[in-house]
């Protein structure tokens, strides 16, 4: 694990340890620098595999090929084993190092050899070309740019920017959809001329063009594994043993993430049951969280006889923003807190971590996937019927201004059920946050000029109506895992852990896993709401752990933020918009702030998603267009706090 960094342009070698040393905490243990003929590749390295000679860049033989590499390749035992039959020596024990000889032997073919996470960047002199590679799943960033004469690629953005090839703007349409859908879709970046290369895809820089091409696509959906429950569930066990144990692959110890919820207690009793001996397990309770899911967490921890680290902590999330912001590069989301909170605890005793990430995207784990069925059965009922009685009663229901509300809830059912399911799913991403609808309110005329594709909706619609899969279920879950899950998920899992230089490892999310979770059939995934959700997971789960915590109802990571944003913060809103930055260069309109903010504070409405986002991004302009730091932003909440 570590941060990269390259450029291609005059002074290279000073730039990249410009880019390399403000992402220290990627990697604190080890820095590369290696500057050649017009180019130069950095590296901050994390040392959790080859702890003596893993230094990076890394060359093959003839030091004709130079790689610098962000990840774990799981699979690099059996892949050094071949490649050294087949004569090609190692200068480290490192795992990355497989890729270079995989590419003399096979080309940007490699990445079907390939099983971890990556981000990596392999320039060959011979052929003077550039290779940039990303994981299947998106577990590892990388973003590149290529602008006035240079080339510069990167671990995050921040380095990307230090190079000064890109003037800072903000990138109008990326902020679009990112309002909408709570993740910056496709390439882009909320930054103009900052591409993300995308999960699954490689890009080749040459003669100076890029090329990118995808290399996976999750085409499993329609080739569903038959036999019975049981057989099944003894194919997915297995699986996800294998899965564990190839994530344990290190020099270090390795520890696991447990929430308490079926997916970290399962990877926890796992790792206990292949390890068979104590590890360091990290949970956190949070004094404004009203509920507390250490006990659970506990029960798994004392069952395997493992090393709890429980820790009740004090999130203070509007001073954690400026934090949050500064390692995302975009606003922050109050998953990130947990994230961010559990990481901090894990950096006092490992640099490693197994996490249950990827459990809920790939065996249906989300409420809105049962969700989505019921507003089918509710727009049975005729539509005058629902849009002015239903619509009028459920719009009379006083919000509390709580964690999945049931005015919420109903209300949503209600305008979704107007919907059929492809455009349904997709304005449920949108409906507690900006639909396109009220983002015409929110963007002036002159702003709105500048997106030349304003389609939030299709953004979500593109995978959903895809020819990959054909039943309803296997639709919404190749739309999230194609979206939600690398640009939102594993961005901010990365961001959060890594700001702490903590690797984390999801086995729920390894390629494989997701394959085969695609072939199950749906109703081996899916069985109604609370206890079906992610139906034969539980099975398996049931082998590990009592049926007590297996049953219990999906609690999920929140805060009261809809209430502090009422309460304590309320001031702090109305001070803070009052001076816009966003109002001041013409994006947004004054009017349309003041309203939401006004009907939150009111109570009329509950608009907390929607001010969380706009607050964000208030501090984000500041902190990466002016220059604000994180101490310079906390100053300036302090002041508007009082």
């Amino acid at each position: 694990m570590c941060g990269i960094a390259g450029f291609f342009g005059p002074n290279a070698g000073a730039i990249v340890k410009q880019m390399t040393d403000i992402m220290t905490y990627r990697g604190p243990d080890d820095s590369g620098l290696y500057e050649g003929e017009g180019f130069a590749f950095g590296q901050r390295r994390l040392s959790i595999i080859d702890l003596s000679s893993g230094h990076q860049p890394i060359f093959n033989e003839d030091k004709s090929i130079i790689l610098v590499c962000n990840g774990e390749i799981y699979n690099s035992p059996e892949l050094r084993d071949e490649l050294k039959s087949r004569g090609h020596g190692f200068a480290t024990s490192t795992d990355v190092e497989v890729i270079l000889h995989l590419y003399e032997e096979e080309g940007e073919k490699l990445f079907s050899r390939l099983r971890g996470m990556f981000g990596f960047a392999l320039w060959d002199s011979r052929k003077q070309r550039l290779l940039l590679g990303r994981d299947h799943m998106g577990q590892k960033p990388l973003f590149f740019a290529n602008a006035n004469g240079c080339f510069a690629f990167a671990s995050e953005v921040k380095c990307i920017l230090t190079s000064g090839i890109v003037e800072r703007k903000p990138d109008l349409e990326a902020l679009w959809h990112y309002m909408s859908l709570r993740y910056i879709p496709d390439d882009r970046s909320l930054f103009e001329g900052v591409i993300k290369l995308q999960a699954g895809h490689y890009a080749i820089f040459e003669k100076g063009s890029v090329k990118v091409e995808q290399y996976w696509k999750l085409d499993t959906f329609k080739n569903k594994r038959t036999g019975t429950e049981q057989e099944l569930t003894d194919e997915l066990d297995a699986i996800l043993l294998d899965s564990v144990k190839t994530h344990l692959l290190s020099d270090v110890p390795v520890g696991t993430f447990l929430s308490g919820g079926i997916d970290s207690s399962l990877i926890t009793a796992m790792t206990a049951k292949l390890t068979g001996k104590p590890f360091h397990t990290f949970s956190i309770g949070v004094k404004e969280q009203d509920i507390n899911e250490l006990p659970w967490a506990r029960m798994v921890s004392e069952q395997y006889g493992l090393i709890a680290r429980e820790e009740i902590v004090e999130a203070d999330i509007i001073h954690k923003i400026p934090e949050m912001i500064f390692h995302m590069d975009e606003p922050s989301d109050p998953f990130g807190v947990g994230v961010y909170l559990v990481s901090q605890v894990a950096a006092k005793d490992v640099k490693v971590v197994l996490s249950g990430d990827g459990g809920d995207e790939n065996f249906a784990g989300y409420d809105r996937f049962a969700g989505q069925k019921l507003a089918g059965y509710y727009s049975i009922i005729p539509k005058c019927i629902r849009k002015h009685v239903f619509g009028k009663i459920f719009n009379m229901v006083p919000e509390s201004f709580g964690y999945k509300s049931i005015a919420s809830k109903l209300k949503w059912l209600n305008d979704m059920s107007f919907y059929t399911e492809g455009e349904r799913y997709a304005r449920s991403m949108s409906f507690l946050r900006f639909t396109d609808e009220s983002k015409e309110a929110l963007f002036t005329p002159e702003a709105m000029s500048k997106i030349a594709n304003s389609d939030s909706v299709g953004k979500i619609l593109h995978y959903f109506n895809s020819s990959t899969a054909d039943e309803l279920l296997d639709k919404m879950l190749y739309t999230d895992l194609m979206t939600r899950m690398p640009d939102h998920l594993l961005a901010i899992s990365d961001r959060m852990s890594m700001a702490h230089s903590i690797e984390i490892r999801p086995p729920l999310i390894d390629y494989k896993v997701t394959e085969f979770a695609a072939s199950l059939p749906c109703d081996m995934k899916l069985r109604g709401r609370d206890k079906g959700l992610k139906y034969l997971l539980r099975q398996v789960a049931a082998r590990y752990m009592s049926r007590e915590l297996i049953d219990r109802p999906k609690q999920g990571f929140g805060f009261p933020i809809a209430r502090w944003l009422r309460t304590d913060l309320a001031v702090f809103l109305q001070k803070l918009f009052a001076e816009s930055r966003f109002v001041e260069l013409g994006i947004f309109n004054q009017a349309e702030i003041d309203r939401l903010v006004t009907e939150h504070i009111s109570g009329k409405a509950d608009h907390n998603f929607r001010l969380w986002i706009l607050l964000n991004l208030e501090i984000w302009y500041r902190m990466c267009f002016e220059g604000a730091s994180v101490a310079d932003m906390q100053t300036f909440i302090d002041q508007r706090l009082k």
